[in-house]
C-alpha cells in the first residue's frame, strides 16, 4: 500500500467509522459505560505520546531542545485556546454556574467525560464546528505520521480512534440533548469526520513539500495527546474517588498503554 493510501485508509477509519460506531454506542450505551471508554483513552494517548509519537519526533530532528520546547509551547497553547475558548463561553452565554470539567475547545479532543450533565455553555452547533475543526487537525497528524514512518501512522491512527470514539459518544449526547434527533444527530457527526480525510489527503501533499513540518507536527501531536489525556480526560476521572473505580479505571489505561505498545510491536515486525 502507499502511503496515500494508507492516511485514506486510516482517516476513514479514525473520523467517519469512529462517528458511526460512537452513535451506536451512544444509542445503547449506559452513561455510566462512558468513563470505561474515557480511561481506556487516556492510556492510548499516553502511550503513543511517550512510546512512539515524541521518540519519532526526537529521532527526526536536528535540535532535541527545539523539539522539546514545541511539545512545551504546544501545551501551553491548547492551554490558553482552552482559556479563550471558556472565556467567550461565559460571555456569550449565560455561565454563572460555570463548571471547571466542561467539554472545552475546538482542536481538544476530550469532550467524553462530563458531557451527560455538564453541557450547558455548549450548543450542538458549536460542538459540530469544533468537532470539524479538531477532526481536520487530527487528519493532519495522522498524515504527518504516516509521511514519517508507517509504523507510527498505524499507532497514532489508533491513539486517535481510541480517542475518538469516547468524544464522538459525547458529541452525540449533546446533540440529542440539544434537540436533533437521533438520525440527524449521527449523519452531523459523520460529516463532521469527513474533515479528517480531509486534513489528511491536504496534509499529504503539502508535506511532500514542505518535510520540514513533519518534526514541528509531530511534537504538536504528542502535545495535544499530552495536554489532552492530563489537562481534560483525568480530572473527570477523579469524580469517582472510591477503591473499585480507581482499581478499573487503572487498569484499562493500562490496557490502553498496552494496546500501543502490542501495536507498535507488530507494526515495527512487519515494517
Amino acid at each position: 500500500m502507499t502511503t496515500l493510501s494508507w492516511i485514506i485508509l486510516a482517516t476513514l477509519a479514525g473520523g467517519i467509522l469512529s462517528a458511526v460506531t460512537a452513535g451506536l454506542f451512544a444509542i445503547k450505551a449506559k452513561a455510566s459505560q462512558v468513563p470505561m471508554l474515557v480511561s481506556y483513552a487516556v492510556g492510548a494517548l499516553l502511550g503513543a505520546a511517550f512510546i512512539e509519537v515524541l521518540p519519532h519526533a526526537f529521532e527526526r530532528s536536528d535540535s532535541l531542545q527545539a523539539t522539546a520546547a514545541t511539545v512545551l509551547f504546544g501545551i501551553l497553547g491548547f492551554f490558553i485556546l482552552e482559556k479563550l475558548v471558556l472565556w467567550r463561553h461565559c460571555h456569550v452565554e449565560e455561565c454563572e454556574a460555570h463548571d471547571p470539567h466542561l467539554p472545552s475547545p475546538p482542536n481538544t479532543d476530550h469532550n467524553a467525560h462530563g458531557h451527560q450533565h455538564n453541557d450547558h455553555g455548549r450548543s450542538g452547533l458549536m460542538i459540530l464546528v469544533g468537532d470539524t475543526f479538531h477532526n481536520f487537525v487530527d487528519g493532519v497528524l495522522i498524515a504527518a505520521a504516516f509521511m514519517a514512518d508507517i509504523q507510527l501512522g498505524i499507532v497514532t491512527a489508533i491513539a486517535i480512534i481510541a480517542h475518538e470514539v469516547p468524544q464522538e459518544v459525547g458529541d452525540f449526547l449533546i446533540l440529542l440533548h440539544s434537540g436533533y434527533s437521533k438520525q440527524k444527530a449521527m449523519l452531523l457527526n459523520v460529516i463532521a469526520s469527513a474533515a479528517m480525510v480531509i486534513g489528511g489527503v491536504l496534509a499529504y501533499f503539502t508535506l511532500q513539500l514542505a518535510e520540514a513540518l513533519v518534526t514541528p507536527l509531530l511534537a504538536l501531536a504528542a502535545a495535544s495527546m499530552l495536554y489532552v489525556a492530563v489537562a481534560d480526560l483525568i480530572p473527570g476521572l477523579h469524580r469517582r474517588p472510591e477503591l473499585a473505580a480507581t482499581a478499573q479505571q487503572v487498569l484499562l489505561i493500562g490496557l490502553g498503554i498496552a494496546t500501543i505498545w502490542l501495536v507498535g510491536e507488530w507494526a515495527h515486525g512487519g515494517h
